[in-house]
C-alpha cells in the first residue's frame, strides 16, 4: 500500500487501482502504463516536478504532452521554470521518479493539472509506485491536491 492509495481510501472517493509488470529498463513510465494496460495514452497522466522561480510545483499532464516550461511558469504565477532535479523530486515527494503520485506527497506543493483532464471522465495517474496506477475522476484530483486546471 502506498501513501497515495491510503489517502484515497481514507477519502472515500471512488477510485480503482490497476497494476502492470514494470520493465526496469523502461524509463518512459506513463507511456509504458498505457501500452501495458491497453489504454489510450491521452488519459494516462504523468506527474512531474517543476521548479518555478526557486519553488517546486507539480505538473500533472498527459503522457503525450511535453511541458511548455515558459507557459507553466506563467500559469504558476512565475517568470522562469525548469524541470526539478530528480533527486530533489524524490526527496520532496517521498516517491521514486517514475512512481511519483500527485497524492500524499511528503510536502504539499502547488499543483497544476493539464486542462485536457477536465474533458475526461477518468484519468490514470501514478499510485506512488512504478507499475501501479489509480483510475480517478479529475475533479477528485483537483479537490484532494488543491490543484488548478491550466494549459501548459
Amino acid at each position: 500500500m502506498t501513501p497515495a492509495i491510503n489517502l484515497l481510501k481514507k477519502s472515500k472517493y471512488d477510485f480503482t487501482v490497476v497494476e502492470f509488470e514494470h520493465d526496469k529498463n523502461n524509463t518512459n513510465f506513463a507511456k509504458e502504463a498505457a501500452q501495458k494496460l491497453g489504454i489510450a495514452e491521452a488519459i494516462v497522466f504523468k506527474t512531474l516536478l517543476v521548479d518555478v522561480d526557486g519553488k517546486l510545483h507539480v505538473a500533472v499532464t498527459p503522457c503525450t504532452n511535453q511541458v511548455d516550461l515558459k507557459r507553466f511558469a506563467q500559469c504558476a504565477g512565475g517568470k522562469k521554470a525548469t524541470m526539478a532535479d530528480p533527486k530533489i523530486a524524490e526527496r520532496t515527494t517521498g516517491y521514486l521518479v517514475g512512481g511519483i503520485s500527485p497524492f500524499a506527497q511528503k510536502k504539499r506543493l502547488p499543483t497544476l493539472l493539464h486542462v485536457t483532464a477536465a474533458a475526461e471522465e477518468k484519468i490514470y495517474v501514478s499510485a506512488g509506485k512504478r507499475g501501479v496506477e489509480v483510475v480517478i475522476a479529475p475533479s477528485i484530483l483537483v479537490e484532494l491536491c488543491s490543484a488548478k486546471y491550466a494549459e501548459f
